[in-house]
């Protein structure tokens, strides 16, 4: 890397426009290598975004006691699935970290005691969507962590605090799937465009409502809503993302959805843009 390169990336981060927030309903991690339309759809998005000065991504597969944040120069690619080709395996994301911007995480948040991680790296929740974003991985990636054991109240509440990142050229990525029930996936028809159980389109359907009606709460209260809901989360950590995102939006922004669909009966791809009217 050249050290002009490295001295944009190491330097404090500066004002800027408030820019967008994404939830991204990443899927199979073979979207890192597969030509489809979730791809295109990503990569589609990424073209309508200012190019950030990082990405904060909070993926549902680094879930932990307490919140963390990766910290390190040059985070791993973490290769954390099993059974898929070798050649997914060979994939690598090197995306630099951002120190800086994991201390400023840390130092703006006040409902939890952020610790900064050295261990952790980049996901497939992150590397696998963030890939078609910025293929030249020039961009600088810092995760942060899900604390499994607190409410979807206390994350969102938690989210609302890093909105200052985004007047500072921070992108912030939720990176999940609103519906993700993977013991009743069809395998068989995975590919099958469109394909929905009744009670993942039912969710996805009052999800969407939620969404696009600004009713944060009832999306914090999932919980409590019908057995069809239960079905879509039967844990929360794919769904969770999705509320970091949602916390983020302002009164005068604007939501909308792309790659909304369901592929396997069980999981849905729909992603989420919030962005000024």
């Amino acid at each position: 890397m050249k050290l002009y390169e490295l001295n944009k990336i190491t330097e404090p981060l500066k004002k800027t426009e408030k820019m967008p927030v994404l939830f991204l309903g990443h899927g199979s991690p073979m979207n890192a290598l597969e030509e489809n339309e979730f791809v295109r759809g990503w990569r589609e998005i990424g073209k309508t975004l200012p190019k950030p000065n990082a990405v904060l991504c909070v993926s549902a597969h680094w879930v932990t006691r307490g919140t963390l944040v990766t910290a390190m120069k040059k985070p791993d690619t973490i290769h954390d699935f099993g059974g898929f080709p070798r050649e997914l395996f060979e994939v690598q994301y090197p995306a630099p970290g951002s120190p800086e911007l994991a201390e400023e995480t840390k130092n703006i948040i006040t409902k939890a005691d952020i610790r900064l991680d050295e261990k952790w790296g980049l996901d497939h929740g992150a590397w696998s969507v963030i890939k078609h974003l910025y293929p030249e991985a020039d961009v600088p990636v810092v995760e942060m962590s899900l604390d499994y054991y607190q409410s979807p109240q206390f994350h969102y509440d938690l989210a609302k605090e890093l909105a200052p990142l985004r007047k500072k050229g921070v992108l912030i990525i939720g990176s999940g799937n609103m519906v993700h029930n993977l013991s009743m996936v069809d395998w068989d028809k995975l590919n099958t465009s469109d394909f929905g159980y009744d009670w993942a389109i039912e969710a996805s359907e009052k999800m969407r409502k939620f969404i696009l009606s600004n009713d944060h709460q009832q999306m914090i209260n999932y919980k409590s809503q019908s057995s069809a809901y239960n079905l879509a989360i039967p844990t929360p950590e794919h769904y969770l993302p999705l509320l970091y995102a949602l916390a983020l939006q302002e009164k005068d922004e604007k939501v909308s959805l792309f790659n909304d669909k369901a592929v396997g009966g069980s999981l849905t791809m729909t992603s989420v843009k919030i962005d000024k009217v």
